[in-house]
């Protein structure tokens, strides 16, 4: 399974783009895309998803079912 920083950098050279170009086209700066590239952690999700909307794609929370929400019986 691919990373997003993997995603990301493939997506953004098949577009034949630059870091700097891909950044401007997106409406980001350019260290939200060096960031993303790089699997730094510290992000903000709003500008991941400026940043996946360009191939269609979007993060979201997904809830993981834990065992104090199942009836335990």
């Amino acid at each position: 399974m691919k990373g997003l920083s993997e995603f990301v950098k493939e997506r953004r050279k098949s577009a034949n783009l630059t870091q700097v170009e891909f950044a401007d086209i997106a409406g980001v700066a350019l260290t939200v895309v060096r960031k993303i590239e790089q699997g730094k952690t510290n992000l903000n999700l709003d500008k991941v998803n400026q940043v996946l909307s360009m191939f269609g794609h979007a993060l979201m929370p997904i809830r993981e079912e834990r065992v104090d929400d199942k009836e335990v019986g």
